[in-house]
């Protein structure tokens, strides 16, 4: 690989080359060409093989042993500038069918069962977000233990991580450019919509990209823990203020953790809402689209009922919305629909209920009647597909050829969404906040 040479091009047609034995440093502007086990040498592509390790001199590589074509999953980290670029790659095999699912940074789920016949190729681009720490107009995002790692959460370090699993994935090549035009569709959340770093929890944040076509990035902000008034002393909102342009989206849900706010003044229709217009305000100033989504419920049952925690932070929201003209998604009554479908027992197949020893790391029993799964995130994920198509027109536009119509009282089979398991990076750790 030491005497490969990498090209890469930037938007103005200059070409860069550098020497492999050189230093290779992510190039504003530039595009990343790779093939994958093919061997034939092409202008401006670098041909990846199993072993061909990331290492932060040339700025790409695997995170992990394995290859994208050996049937497990593996990591592919390539070092590029915040923004957004299109991803596109090239799915198939000469002699062998494939299925290939991939993902983005922290879990985040972009292509699903791309699967291709013996002998068939297909070509399939997503617009994926990559964020840094630093804020443009000054100071730093206050990343927490939990984000800092060891190893540093993909959705906060210096590469854009692709992950490729499958029962037998077939990805041929990548080809990574900037994209500048682009929707941002951000999120500002709790630990219900986040990029859970590891398995088995997960937000429905991490879970919509893969419902939107190319031209719309989704940049999760959401972590876990937080309420809307340490959102911003963390300086994520103005994270995400100094990366919004005119046009893109501020998706708001929080209610779990401001209802642990213990002050005397503190209350869904005080400080709660108070805090929802500052965030509205703060993100049509900057030219861009407030769109509210109500917190979905807790799993609570009583004698066959449900039990209603949020209510009035949901209730506070749709008030606010009423008042300040501003989209709202009401996942807190779709959440309650999806949970009465699958009854008391079942819907524990959509939170964190395990044995001990079902995930690597993982020695206790997990009952936790607050986070997601997989599939209690991708179920959510598409209740707010459906209040984007009814509250969010403009937005909707932009939704994925393959979004068909869902009704929360009639949810997905638990065994139709076969997600393959990211391999755990780090210690498992129960997610803040419940």
């Amino acid at each position: 690989m030491l005497n490969q040479i990498l090209v890469t091009r930037t938007w103005h047609g200059l070409l860069l080359c550098f020497s492999m034995s050189a230093l290779c440093f992510p190039v504003a502007g530039a595009e990343h060409k790779f093939d994958f086990g093919s061997g034939i040498s092409q202008p401006g592509v670098v041909n990846v093989t199993p072993q061909t390790m990331y290492d932060s001199t040339r700025g790409f590589g695997f995170l992990k042993t394995e290859a994208a074509r050996t049937g497990t999953s593996s990591l592919f980290a390539v070092d590029v500038p915040e923004g957004n670029y299109d991803v596109t790659l090239r799915f198939g095999d000469s002699v062998d069918a494939t299925s290939t699912t991939v993902k983005s940074e922290a879990r985040r789920l972009m292509l699903e069962r791309i699967e291709t016949a013996p002998g068939e190729y297909q070509t399939h681009t997503f617009t994926v977000n990559v964020r840094k720490p630093p804020i443009s107009t000054g100071g730093r995002t206050r990343i927490n233990s939990r984000e800092m790692g060891p190893p540093v959460i993909a959705g906060w370090d210096e590469h854009l991580t692709l992950e490729f699993s499958g029962p037998r994935p077939g990805v041929v090549s990548l080809e990574i450019k900037p994209e500048t035009h682009a929707i941002t569709v951000f999120i500002a959340g709790d630990s219900t919509v986040t990029d859970q770093r590891n398995e088995p929890w997960s937000g429905w944040g991490q879970m919509i990209p893969r419902f939107f076509e190319q031209g719309v990035a989704v940049s999760n902000q959401a972590e876990s823990g937080l309420a809307l008034f340490s959102f911003e002393s963390q300086k994520r909102l103005a994270k995400v203020l100094s990366m919004m342009k005119e046009g893109d989206y501020l998706f708001i849900q929080f209610g779990h953790n401001d209802q642990k706010d213990k002050r005397p003044d503190a209350g869904p229709f005080t400080t709660y809402q108070a805090n929802l217009k500052k965030f509205i305000e703060a993100t049509r100033d900057h030219g861009g689209i407030p769109v509210l989504v109500t917190p979905m419920e807790r799993r609570r049952w009583s004698g066959g009922k449900q039990q209603q925690t949020l209510t009035d932070y949901a209730q506070a929201v749709r008030q606010t919305g009423a008042a300040l003209n501003v989209p709202v998604i009401d996942l807190h009554a779709m959440s309650l629909a999806f949970y009465a479908a699958l009854g008391v027992e079942n819907s524990k197949r959509a939170f964190v209920h395990y044995p001990a020893k079902t995930y690597p790391g993982q020695d206790s029993v997990l009952k936790d009647d607050t986070h997601h799964n997989v599939y209690g995130a991708y179920e959510l994920a598409r209740c707010v597909v459906e209040g984007i198509k009814s509250n969010v027109p403009e937005l909707a536009n932009f939704l994925a050829e393959d979004v068909g119509n869902f009704d929360p009282a009639l949810p997905d089979a638990h065994e139709s969404i076969n997600i393959p398991v990211t391999p755990i990076l780090g210690d498992a750790e129960t997610p803040a906040g419940n």
